[in-house]
């Protein structure tokens, strides 16, 4: 899988870009946790969804933020990130003008960045939120919540209990035009150990299941 690099909105951002034969096949963006907690593309939850993604079809980008691994510019409190994400699917969208659907996945701080860009990203028709970590940001923006997607958290998450992320569920659920699938795996925790062959596992039959449905 070639690094590739290149142009974000505050210098040079590093990814990793992995792409399918065929010209036309789906693409999806793939978002990281938090960068001042560790948070990389490397991270195994983000790494292992890149790849459910590219075994799926996708043609594929994870990418580091701003001022992680050869990423260039400094954290900047999730507005320089949005841009960041922004950036990265012009670069993958760039390289495949002729996908026909686009897709972001995103886990916890890359999860609430996912779904802010699918308020500016009219083109998105499908997400998946591994772990929003709605009791930590307002998720208000999503007012609508413009495309439907799968939400993923584990019974067991000390990072992001249930609670807050039911609560962000129940508040999708009553808009009209979208379908919320909330998915919660039964002892798992925050990086899904256990639980991460389960996460991928339902993240495969829903997009799966979408894109069947897209297709007919």
């Amino acid at each position: 899988m070639p690094e590739v690099i290149f142009a974000g909105p505050d210098g040079r951002l590093e990814g990793r870009y992995h792409p399918q034969k065929t010209k036309d096949a789906p693409i999806a963006i793939i978002l990281h946790p938090h960068p001042k907690h560790g948070g990389t593309m490397n991270n195994k939850v983000t790494h292992n969804l890149h790849y459910t993604f590219h075994k799926m079809g996708f043609t594929v980008l994870r990418f580091n933020f701003r001022g992680i691994g050869r990423s260039q510019g400094e954290y900047d409190q999730g507005i320089g990130e949005l841009s960041d994400a922004a950036a990265a699917l012009n670069y993958l969208q760039g390289m495949n003008p002729n996908a026909k659907h686009c897709w972001v996945a995103g886990f916890q701080f890359g999860a609430w960045i996912g779904m802010q860009l699918l308020m500016r990203r009219p083109e998105v028709s499908g997400f998946i939120s591994v772990a929003p970590p709605a009791n930590m940001y307002d998720f208000n923006f999503l007012a609508p919540c413009p495309a439907s997607g799968l939400i993923i958290n584990g019974s067991e998450d000390k990072v992001v209990p249930p609670e807050p992320v039911e609560e962000l569920v129940n508040k999708l659920h009553e808009q009209k035009g979208i379908t919320i699938t909330h998915e919660v795996i039964e002892g798992a925790g925050h990086f899904f150990d256990p639980g991460m062959t389960e996460m991928l596992d339902l993240t495969d039959t829903y997009v799966r299941r979408r894109m069947t449905e897209t297709t007919r």
